[in-house]
């Protein structure tokens, strides 16, 4: 894997922004005496690199932090449509449909941060709109499936934007640790319920899914 390097946009004067994978110490500093124009500073760096990313590339603002991310490999995105194939099979709801590549506002700790999930469940028409970042209201369930460079912030990071939009289901799969995770009832900034099944198990998806995910198909 390539070791993590600063990414340095042409022009851009602000903060340090870690990347192209992770935020080496794992430590977001929203309080930590930045100037004031510090998020509107954070907003346009990441508007540079969401412009001049190559084509597959994801950039994510998470907890006033930017992150850099290249296409996933194939048991990643065979996972994925294994899980998109079981909920178009399983989901009682005809309006529901699955989202990839949709890009998500969601409260960070200090500003707004914009995400994309793997996998986005939502009523179908909800992303009827022109925006590059859309508002959460009207997801019922996302999705992660980890990688090296993205396991950190998927495992705890990314979980409080998640739990502060009230999306209330959040499945987490984790290939690292052959288990899946799902986060339901969110609370403030965390979720009150995360049971753990082991890789291989039916996996019981709460409402507003209702139904068994069958991960022996991962």
């Amino acid at each position: 894997m390539a070791t993590a390097e600063p990414i340095i946009m042409p022009g851009y004067q602000g903060e340090a922004i870690n990347g192209p994978y992770d935020d080496p110490d794992g430590d977001s500093d929203a309080d930590s005496g930045v100037s004031d124009n510090w998020d509107s500073s954070v907003e346009t760096a990441f508007e540079r690199l969401s412009a001049a990313a190559p084509r597959g590339w994801r950039v994510e603002l998470i907890e006033g932090e930017i992150y850099v991310t290249p296409p996933a490999n194939g048991e990643h995105e065979e996972i994925l449509a294994e899980v998109n194939h079981q909920v178009g099979r399983k989901a009682s709801d005809d309006s529901l449909r699955n989202y990839g590549g949709i890009g998500l506002n969601v409260p960070g700790s200090s500003d707004t941060g914009h995400v994309e999930p793997d996998l986005v469940i939502a009523p179908k028409g909800s992303f009827d709109d022109q925006e590059e970042w859309h508002d959460p209201s009207g997801v019922l369930l996302v999705a992660e499936v980890t990688s090296k460079s993205t396991a950190d912030r998927d495992r705890h990071m990314k979980i409080r934007g998640y739990a502060r939009a009230g999306i209330p289901v959040y499945l987490l799969i984790d290939r690292d640790e052959a288990e899946v995770t799902v986060y339901s009832e969110p609370s403030g900034d965390e979720y009150t319920q995360n049971p753990k099944y082991k890789l291989g198990l039916a996996v019981p998806l709460p409402s507003p899914l209702g139904f068994e995910l069958d991960t022996a198909e991962f």
